[in-house]
Formats: structure tokens, C-alpha cells, sequence
């Protein structure tokens, strides 16, 4: 893995050296003088940090939380304000969800670059759902840095639905004289990562990182002397840890980056030193930013969690009763899997429930922010608000409610879940209900191996079940884990690809989302819907039509050949009498749920799982 980083380092530098020369060449003037592009902006880390700091100052101000938590968020900001001191690294940083970690780690990128004279911040985020949330919160943070009324170049996203993948100069020439000139200009920056805050995903990040094309590779040399922030980092794939782990701790011996991983739940990573160590010198032995004396979780301790009890499990009415009765009438609840939402809603609906809501990823994300922003003005209001989610509520979505059910599972997926209990600590005590369904049907093998080590773990420990605020029990939980698991042993034909250094097959195994998935366009806005399906049938696929429908798109894996869903999906035209493979437009509007549900398929409900 180092040896493989070095060459696409070297190569990165090269291409993006090609491309560069290449394109002021063709946009020289007649007298064949080339014309460079204009360098992205420098970080100013200086003065960024002032600008968060008194912006920190005033968010304090205006907090709705307790005494409590703004004093755990204060601590929280002095002990990464302290660590940015110390020389550039591998880190981690583990505090307690609402404790402020996306500012807290910004600010000490922001010192830490000014300490040490680094280049830039890239900060990588797991889920869609949630980057639009940092990327808020970094511009609302920084806004006196920015230009009036943009945040880019400065901070720059590039994500699927920041309209930035791809190169600028590849759409056609009339959609291109068509668009701002400053979009332009983000959209080359995008290509080589030359901002000073860039947002982008854990795929487009570790798929580059492990890519062998010239466009993916190009951005990597941008790597070096950087500090890189990875949130929720307990959602990278135990199999790909170990290479995963030592490329990053390559890029810290070598390039003097600097690597923060960032979760309430913090994965025993250090438990893989030896297995890394094979493929990178210096292992892994990140340094964690916040020092145990201050006891972060024990000081905060919002939440207790009630466990079911040995071989107790529920059906969705008796599941639905416990809910209606609980004493609240403001209250989420997490299932493991689409259908299961779908069933509990079904009996709630029957019995009349008040504020019913819900959200998943068969709601396209223009309906899940609609949803969740719903949720919130019912929450502040103190409306009835029953929330029926799947797992894509848990990673770093804001909203703070009294009483959390949670379908056992992952140990760290039940602790994400009690994030959202309480999260400002206005009740002495929040509760978390974890229940077992009658029916124990998991996304995937690694979600269910994962819920048998919780479930061991849970047989094992006293009356009073398993402390999800206490670190030393998740470092049981992952150390037990891996000794089943054995990420070492996983992905045997990627590690010998990596020893033998064959670029082409590791970038084609090295896959964060292991299925084939697809986009659709879906009818949520029927006006939206409507323009952008005519658009694209007279127009075929273009960049600019696939900024426009992300929002209203969802994904789900790639269905089979006689799978009824293909009756009503339309490929999206690419010219030529072609047809996209990825893009697929939704034909049955009926299908399509606008209050509750999203896209529901007759006979087709296994595929919509992505």
C-alpha cells in the first residue's frame, strides 16, 4: 500500500502538471502564448481562525442547550485547540454526539495548519445526507471569509450533488457558454482540489486514494501537507480497514499530512497495528485529541439504554403499543431495514397515530430534507412527533428527541441512535428502548455478524445490560469483533493485488458500496419531474441535467434481469440511439409516496434497499 501510494503520488503530480499545460495551450492567445487557469485561493488559517472563533462565541450566545452540554462543547473546542499544537500526525478525536465535533475539529484543522503551515483542509463525510449539513455549517462559520452570496472557491464540495464531478470542458459547448463563469471556475478548481477547504464523500476520498485513472489520480499530490478530517469513521468496511488504514498513515510519514478520525464511537483500529504494519511502517497508533481527564462521556451521560431481555421479542402492534404508550408523544424510532419501517408504519397509520413522519433512502433527498425539516419545527414547537427511520438517521442528523426505540443491532449503531435522545440535555434522562423484531432480517452478512457480537456482549454483562456512554465497552465491542470478523483475513485477492502492486485490479476491487447500484428519477415534484424527464429524453444526459436531478433522484441496487422493477424504469438517452447504464427514469407516478413512504414498488421491494 505505501509503495503503491508513492507511484500514484509521482503520478498525480504529472498528470495534473499534463493537464494544466495542455489546457493554457489550447487556451492561448493567437500569438501561441499559453494561458494558465487562475490558482485557487490560499488558506488563510490565521484568519479563519479568528472568524470561527468569534462566530463560536456567538452560536454559544444563542444556544438552546443545557449548561451541561455547552460546557462539554467548550471543553471540547479547548482540548482540540491544545492538541493542534502537537506535530502533524495520525489523531483521534472521540466525544459524545452533540458535543460539537464538526466545529470543534475545524477549528483545530484551522490551528494546526497555522501551527504548521498546512495547505489546505479536506474534510470527508460517509453519507449524502449529512455533507449538505457540514458544508452549511462550515459557511455560516466562516461566511466573513467567503464571497458575498457563494462559499466557493474558498470551500469548495465535491460530492454527486454539489454539481462539481467531471471535467468542466466536457459538457457541450452550448450548455457550457450557457453557465456562470464562477461555476466554471469551482468546477475546474474541483478537478485538482486546489481550494483551501474541500467537502467531499468517503467514496469519491478512498476510491481515489486506491484509483488508477488520470482523472480520480490527479487531485492526490494535493494530499500532502494537508489535515484531513474524517467524520463518523466507524462507517468504513471492517474488510477494507487494514489497507485503508495503512495508505493513510503513508500519506502522514511521507507527505506530512495530518489524519483526524472523528466519531462518538470510536472503532479499535489500533487493534489492526500489527496487520497494517505490513504494508506501512509506522502502523497505526493515532494519538487521541481529547485527554481522559476530562470524561466527556461519564459528564454527559444524557441517555440510558433499556435492553431487551433474553429471548424477548416484538411484534410491530405490540411494538407500536409500547410507542403510543411511553409517555411522550414526541419520539424516534430506528429499524434495520426498509420493509420493517414500512410495517410499523403500516400498523401506526391503523391505530390512528398523531405527527407520524418518516425517512429513508427510498425518499429522494429533496423529500428527507422536506421530512426532516417537518420534524424539527414539530420538535421546537413541541407538536407530537413520531419519527419511523431506518439507519440513515443516525450519522450526524440534528434533531433531539425525548424517547428513541432502536431494532438491535451494531453496538455503534445503537449508541448513533441515543445521539438522537436528549442530544442538548434538557431532560435529566433520555431513554433508549432497544427491541428485538420478531423478524431478524439485516441489510447485509457484516450488519448481522456485527449485531451477533452486540447480542454476545449483551448475554454476557449484569441486570443492567450494556453502557453505551463508557469507550472501554466499545473497545470490548470491536476488539471482539475483529477476532470474528478478521479484517486482516478479508479481501484476500485486494491484498495480493496491493503486494504484487496491480493498479488496474486494486482500483477495480478497492469498492466502498460493494453493489452495483443505479439513479433514478423519481416523481416526488411532479413539475420538476415532468421538465426534467422531457429535458433529458430531447436532450440526452448531461452534466448540468444530473446536478439538476440528484435531489430528486434515489438510488437502489442494480435489479436483475427478470426483476419486475425494469417495467418501469426508462433508460436515460446519452445520443447516438445509447442509453445511460446508471440513469434510469421512474414511469408509474402512482408509485411514489409524497407524504410517507417515497418510492414503493409492487413485487419489487427487495431491490430498493441501497
Amino acid at each position: 500500500a505505501s509503495a503503491m501510494l508513492d507511484v500514484r503520488m509521482l503520478f498525480s503530480a504529472l498528470v495534473d502538471a499534463d493537464f494544466i499545460e495542455t489546457e493554457a495551450h489550447f487556451q492561448g492567445d493567437a500569438s501561441g502564448k499559453n494561458r494558465y487557469r487562475p490558482s485557487g485561493p490560499t488558506l488563510d488559517a490565521d484568519a479563519c481562525l479568528k472568524v470561527l472563533k468569534q462566530h463560536i462565541i456567538q452560536v454559544a450566545k444563542q444556544s438552546g442547550a443545557s449548561d451541561l452540554v455547552n460546557a462539554l462543547r467548550q471543553d471540547l473546542l479547548a482540548a482540540c485547540l491544545d492538541a493542534a499544537d502537537l506535530p502533524p500526525g495520525l489523531f483521534t478525536l472521540t466525544a459524545p454526539t452533540g458535543a460539537g465535533k464538526t466545529i470543534s475539529m475545524l477549528a483545530f484543522a484551522l490551528k494546526h495548519a497555522l501551527c504548521h503551515q498546512m495547505r489546505r483542509i479536506i474534510t470527508v463525510i460517509p453519507y449524502l445526507t449529512i455533507i449538505e449539513q457540514t458544508a452549511r455549517v462550515y459557511r455560516e462559520a466562516l461566511a466573513a471569509m467567503l464571497e458575498p452570496g457563494t462559499a466557493g472557491p474558498f470551500i469548495l464540495e465535491h460530492h454527486s450533488l454539489a454539481g462539481t464531478r467531471g471535467r468542466a470542458d466536457d459538457r457541450a459547448e452550448d450548455e457550457a457558454d450557457l453557465e456562470d463563469e464562477s461555476r466554471r471556475r469551482v468546477k475546474l478548481l474541483a478537478e485538482n482540489w486546489d481550494a483551501p477547504i474541500i467537502i467531499t464523500t468517503s467514496v469519491q476520498f478512498f476510491e481515489s486514494l486506491f484509483a488508477n485513472r488520470p482523472a480520480a489520480c490527479r487531485k492526490l499530490h494535493r494530499l500532502a501537507g494537508s489535515v484531513i478530517l474524517f467524520d463518523e469513521v466507524q462507517t468504513l468496511p471492517a474488510s477494507l480497514a487494514v489497507p485503508t488504514l495503512a495508505t493513510l498513515s503513508r500519506l502522514a510519514e511521507r507527505y506530512g499530512a495530518t489524519v483526524v478520525f472523528s466519531t462518538a464511537t470510536q472503532p479499535a483500529f489500533d487493534h489492526l497495528n500489527t496487520a497494517v504494519k505490513q504494508f506501512c511502517a509506522d502502523g497505526w497508533q493515532p494519538r487521541e485529541i481529547v485527554p481522559d481527564r476530562l470524561e466527556l462521556f461519564k459528564r454527559v451521560k444524557r441517555t440510558r439504554a433499556k435492553w431487551p431481555k433474553s429471548g424477548e421479542a416484538w411484534s410491530w402492534p405490540e411494538l407500536a403499543d409500547r410507542i403510543l404508550n411511553c409517555g411522550s408523544d414526541q419520539v424516534l424510532c430506528i429499524v434495520n431495514i426498509k420493509r420493517h419501517a414500512w410495517n410499523l408504519l403500516d400498523v401506526l397509520e391503523e391505530k390512528g397515530a398523531a405527527g407520524l413522519h418518516h425517512l429513508s433512502t427510498n425518499m429522494c433527498p429533496a423529500h428527507r430534507e422536506v421530512m426532516l425539516e417537518n420534524v424539527r419545527q414539530r420538535l421546537t414547537e413541541e407538536e407530537p412527533c413520531l419519527l419511523i427511520s431506518t439507519q440513515c438517521v443516525e450519522a450526524g442528523v440534528d434533531v433531539d428527541f425525548s424517547i428513541v426505540f432502536r431494532a438491535l443491532g451494531p453496538l455503534e449503531a445503537v449508541a448513533q441512535a441515543a445521539g438522537r435522545c436528549n442530544r442538548n440535555g434538557l431532560l435529566d434522562t433520555g431513554w433508549v428502548h432497544v427491541f428485538r423484531p420478531e423478524e431478524e432480517v439485516y441489510p447485509d452478512a457484516a450488519y448481522r455478524q456485527a449485531t451477533s457480537v452486540t447480542s454476545i456482549l449483551l448475554k454476557n454483562a449484569d441486570e443492567a445490560g450494556l453502557d453505551i456512554a463508557d469507550p472501554a465497552v466499545f473497545n470490548e465491542y470491536y476488539r471482539e469483533l475483529y477476532n470474528i470478523a478478521r479484517p486482516d483475513l478479508q479481501k484476500r485477492e485486494l491484498i495480493e493485488d496491493i503486494k504484487i502492486q496491480d493498479f488496474e485490479s486494486v482500483a477495480r476491487k478497492y469498492r466502498l458500496i460493494a453493489q452495483d447500484a443505479v439513479n433514478v428519477l423519481v416523481p416526488y415534484d411532479l413539475e420538476v419531474y415532468d421538465r426534467l424527464a422531457d429535458e433529458v429524453r430531447q436532450n440526452g444526459l448531461s452534466r448540468g441535467w444530473i446536478e439538476q436531478a440528484r435531489p430528486f433522484s434515489i438510488s437502489l441496487f442494480r435489479p436483475g434481469h427478470e426483476a419486475p422493477i425494469w417495467s418501469y424504469l426508462e433508460p436515460v438517452p446519452v445520443g447516438r440511439g445509447r442509453s445511460a447504464e446508471d440513469w434510469f427514469i421512474y414511469l408509474n407516478k402512482e408509485h411514489y409516496d409524497r407524504c410517507l413512504r417515497g418510492l414503493v414498488v409492487p413485487a419489487a421491494q427487495e431491490f430498493l434497499i441501497a
